[in-house]
């Protein structure tokens, strides 16, 4: 009979350390493309039944491509979900080679759903919206800057302003094209935008960083997006129903276009109007607005819909 095997991979800058489980056999490689070449010709030797990575802000990505490249059943796993299995097992020291016998047994124990994982095309598009993302967040900081700035300093921070709304314009024509290219997305970004409340950043979010969108069900897609209320209850507590976890860049995005479907989405605006008379705090009221307004957005794509044939669709 053969043995399950389990691989965890704790990724750093430069390096890559490898532990198995059940049996504990470590080792590491460079980070390289020379490096991920050797790891994945070992792993498609061994034949593993699950490889568990965690998400460390982009440094697994090629890692990630090249074993999901070659057919091997791939995690990128929430640190904070290897985190608190790492303290529940007692494991309070953290070293990389420790971190990668943690997610090893993460992966053995927990066993994640593998999922597909990104085409080269949807990566491209997340590095647009993220660079994009990025340029939004500079904007910000450099106008805090310049409300505060003495004198001298002033032009400086002046024109970097207007070099970078600069680059967002030509990022927004990029962004653009790029779906306008691609026919899946010009199909879902029509379908997006019909919906008030939803614009192009928005839509450009949902592409990008939320592929499952219309091949999930609802409760499926709000619990990955961060949107789905946990219950805090014991004996005879009740306590407060909570969001948690999820993709919070794109539940930001979502909160923003409920916000404003609040006043211009007339099922949105009169579920708001609703849940405000009995007596929800604003927040909550908003909370569940997005959620709503996210399912809606499932449903059109799921369906290949439009706003306005979804409308026509349940009056009829």
């Amino acid at each position: 009979m053969q043995v399950e095997l389990f691989v965890g991979i704790d990724v750093s800058k430069t390096r890559l350390d490898v532990d198995c489980a059940p049996e504990s056999r470590s080792y590491s490689a460079e980070n390289s493309d020379e490096g991920v070449g050797l790891l994945v010709d070992n792993l498609k030797e061994i034949g593993p039944t699950l490889i568990v990575l965690e998400a460390t802000g982009g440094y697994e990505a090629a890692a990630v491509a090249a074993i999901a490249e070659a057919g091997l059943p791939v995690v990128v796993a929430n640190p904070r979900n290897v985190r608190a299995f790492a303290r529940a097992t007692g494991r309070l020291a953290k070293t990389d080679a420790l971190d990668a016998q943690v997610l090893a047994e993460f992966a053995m124990i927990i066993k994640p759903k593998v999922r597909d994982l990104p085409d080269a095309v949807s990566a491209e598009l997340k590095a647009l919206s993220t660079r994009r993302r990025q340029l939004i967040e500079m904007l910000v900081a450099e106008g805090n800057r310049l409300s505060a700035a003495p004198k001298p300093v002033r032009p400086n921070i002046e024109a970097h302003i207007n070099w970078l709304k600069d680059e967002l314009k030509k990022l927004d024509g990029d962004i653009s094209s790029f779906i306008k290219a691609n026919v899946s997305y010009q199909e879902k970004d029509q379908i997006l935008k019909s919906a008030p409340g939803i614009g192009p950043v928005i839509s450009t979010m949902l592409l990008s960083e939320l592929p499952e969108l219309g091949t999930l069900n609802r409760k499926q897609i709000s619990a990955l997006v961060g949107v789905a209320p946990f219950n805090r209850d014991s004996g005879k507590f009740r306590g407060k129903r909570r969001v948690y976890g999820g993709r919070a860049n794109v539940r930001t995005a979502l909160y923003m276009g409920a916000l404003v479907a609040t006043r211009h989405n007339p099922v949105i605006k009169e579920f708001y109007a609703r849940l405000i008379e009995a007596g929800k705090p604003a927040k909550v009221a908003l909370v569940a607005c997005t959620r709503k307004l996210l399912t809606i957005l499932n449903s059109m794509v799921k369906h290949q819909r439009t706003w306005q044939e979804r409308s026509l669709a349940i009056c009829c």
